[in-house]
């Protein structure tokens, strides 16, 4: 590892369709995607058993995410993360493409989730283009009550127990495990994420899945996982500066210059324009790794990124 040339690490993204997808990582991206299908996410960054990375090019192409989580932990991912107890990289990071609502769901919180066979994930959104009047939908609207939550779900109104929000492009919203929402139809997202694919289903807007067929909800587990004390979470503006989002497993910052790093170590970026790092192409909405190993490297150019810090568990 220590003869790799000073450029950063690239992945190859990985597809999955969605019933609420559309074709915009094809318009907005400039990517090429399989067929005609309606895309809904591109996994940039995942170490996930049944979706890995993998790395693009250069010398260590062809190798997964979790070989280098495993065998090349100290030199890819620096000192920090070398003692690190998690099995498998610790985030997932995705571009969302939402045509349609997406389901009203929650992910359980790290106390429930065990009890229930899951994984906990808290994850924030940063949104990347914003159609005119699209929505999402985030906690749930003051004074609402388990009881009269339950009352809708049975009377298919649940939506009105939702607190309703108006994103702009640039804004971003941090979604705590526990915390009921849905991304509305007419948004493009970025979004990081503890590594889990959890999700529970609330509601689906009384649709067919792509098979013709209702999607499963989990009424009894999202019941059990909701933060009924979660009421009205306000957007973080793009005005609002630094840090975007920040919790227990990640610290989102935006950034279009500096900090120049001055020390070795793990930098993580997901590009919202298009940037030339270390004299790499890195397109919008790729994720980038430099190693550790490798002299600090000065900032990308070209526009603007999201820097991702990850933390280790305390």
């Amino acid at each position: 590892m220590t003869d790799l040339p000073p450029v950063p690490i690239r992945f190859l993204p990985q597809y999955h369709t969605r019933v609420w997808g559309g074709r915009r990582l094809e318009t907005m991206l400039g990517r090429s995607l399989p067929d005609d299908q309606p895309y809904g996410e591109s996994w940039e960054l995942s170490d996930r058993p049944d979706c890995q990375s993998v790395v693009a090019s250069g010398p260590l192409a062809g190798l997964t995410l979790h070989q280098l989580w495993q065998a090349h932990r100290r030199e890819i991912f620096g000192e920090l993360l070398q003692a690190d107890p998690r099995p498998r990289f610790p985030l997932l990071i995705k571009v969302l493409d939402c045509a349609d609502d997406l389901s009203i769901q929650v992910h359980p919180p790290a106390a429930v989730a065990p009890e229930l066979g899951g994984e906990p994930k808290s994850e924030m959104w940063h949104f990347v283009a914003v159609e005119p009047a699209a929505m999402l939908y985030a906690g749930l609207r003051w004074g609402v009550t388990r009881e009269q939550f339950a009352r809708t779900l049975e009377s298919g109104t649940v939506a009105e127990c939702v607190h309703a929000l108006q994103p702009a492009a640039g804004d971003s919203l941090m979604v705590p495990s526990g915390r009921l929402h849905a991304l509305g139809a007419g948004l493009l997202v970025f979004e990081i994420q503890q590594n889990s694919d959890t999700t529970y289903r609330v509601f689906d807007w009384n649709r067919l899945g792509l098979d013709g067929r209702p999607r499963q909800l989990h009424v009894a587990e999202s019941l059990r996982c909701i933060d009924f004390a979660d009421f009205e979470p306000d957007l973080h503006p793009a005005a609002a500066g630094n840090p975007l989002a920040e919790c227990d497993h990640f610290v989102v910052e935006r950034r279009t210059t500096g900090p120049t790093a001055t020390a070795p170590g793990l930098r993580l970026i997901m590009a919202i324009d298009p940037l030339v790092w270390g004299e790499t192409p890195v397109a919008a909405g790729s994720v980038a790794l430099w190693p550790a190993c490798l002299p600090p490297p000065r900032p990308p150019s070209g526009g603007a990124w999201l820097e991702i810090t990850v933390r280790s568990p305390r």
